[in-house]
């Protein structure tokens, strides 16, 4: 059979690079950072990384990960309810449960397998799950898994919000699932008025912190710091992959009743192994620094600030954003990989993003800033922009 399918999976590779839509992978060869070197030898600043505060390269998780190496091994070789659960495990979900104000934590390999394993063990086929239209993909891919009632509303639609809510009253246990941050366009979800409807709907609400946390609020508390509903929110799913030192890892922290079920009846966290020692170690660290200083996320917000203000200034269409995301609209797929390419050529490392990723006919470069760049470095991304927003005629 393999012949046959090989031949479909040929002609699929052909039509998308016929698209000029073929992803291809960029090799770094430095640790992540704002200035990195790609295989070919070439130096770029990299405004596509999750790193917002720039802590994927910083000296001392390094060398909280090496202790940990030498005092408790390379990994733990199966499940936590089976090998048993390392003590750095315990202490880093005692951090998050402290830095986010919530009664416990669990500790996953990713936040997608966070999201991927809180619905199905928590509800069932007399539930309701009220989902953001353009929530993430693993977000989606856990709801699928369960088998509640599933509604939709509109991204950031309050009045749909509470259609959606009416409708599902007939459920016994309804959840209102968000991003904090919506990945590709960078605003952060109005958790402040879901709370509100959740309260007068007799709901809960769960919060995707991967891309608020560390950047939204003034300490980077996340979406329940902006909107001071610190504790209130029932469940927040997050990772240590993008602010929290950009390696590997996820969580879900909240209602400790809510955590102790997920630890019986997950799947991904009964079946998978539980993170490396290295990588909780650099977690503890990362969340020490965090609670001793503010200074990472003053300079991120100035960095953003200065960045779409620039932007803004040269002419860009650039999508309201509360976040460190900017989304640099071009609305054309290929016109997107043309600019991308052309801005590594200038020394800026960016991808373009197009459907299905994003909506058709709604293409953009998502621009990442990170409390590691120097205005210097920012200032140089604007001028290239510049010069190839006007070189393709994106700029007037």
């Amino acid at each position: 059979m393999y012949k046959n399918y090989q031949a479909y999976l040929k002609k699929e590779l052909s039509d998308i690079k016929k698209a000029g839509l073929y992803k291809n992978e960029s090799v770094i060869v430095t640790p992540q950072r704002a200035a990195i070197k790609i295989d070919s030898g070439k130096e770029v600043l990299n405004f596509c990384a999750n790193n917002y505060l720039g802590l994927s390269d910083n000296p001392r998780l390094i060398k909280a990960a090496k202790k940990a190496l030498d005092t408790r091994g390379y990994g733990m070789s199966s499940v936590r309810f089976i090998c048993g659960t390392g003590d750095l495990q315990k202490e880093l979900e005692k951090k998050i449960s402290e830095f986010f104000g919530t009664e416990d934590t669990i500790l996953y390999t990713s936040c997608f397998d966070a999201n991927g394993g809180v619905f199905e063990p928590l509800f069932g086929e007399q539930d309701a799950i009220i989902s953001d239209a353009l929530n993430h993909a693993s977000i989606i891919d856990g709801v699928r898994l369960c088998k509640a009632v599933r509604y939709r509303y509109a991204n950031g639609d309050m009045k749909d919000l509470e259609e959606q809510l009416k409708k599902a009253k007939k459920q016994r246990y309804r959840i209102i699932v968000t991003d904090g941050v919506f990945s590709m366009d960078g605003n952060v979800a109005p958790v402040d008025k879901i709370y509100a409807l959740a309260q007068k709907y007799d709901a809960m609400v769960m919060v995707d912190e991967s891309h608020s946390a560390g950047v939204v609020g003034k300490t980077g508390r996340g979406t329940t710091e902006l909107y001071k509903l610190r504790g209130k929110v029932e469940i927040l799913t997050g990772t240590l992959g993008k602010s929290f030192g950009g390696a590997v890892g996820g969580f879900t922290t909240g209602k400790k009743e809510i955590i102790a079920l997920l630890r019986q009846r997950s799947r991904p966290y009964l079946f998978s192994n539980s993170i490396p020692p290295m990588v909780a170690a650099a977690g503890i660290e990362m969340f020490n620094m965090m609670s001793r200083t503010n200074k990472l996320q003053d300079k991120l917000h100035s960095n953003t600030e200065y960045f779409v203000s620039k932007m803004k200034a040269a002419g860009f269409d650039i999508k309201p954003t509360q976040s460190a995301i900017c989304a640099v609209m071009l609305y054309d797929a290929r016109l997107s990989q043309k600019m991308a390419a052309k801005l590594l050529q200038e020394g800026i490392y960016v991808v373009g993003f197009y459907y299905p990723v994003v909506p058709k006919d709604l293409a953009r470069i998502r621009v990442q800033v990170s409390a590691g760049h120097s205005k210097a470095q920012l200032d140089k991304a604007i001028a290239a922009f510049t010069k190839i927003g006007r070189e393709l005629k994106v700029l007037k």
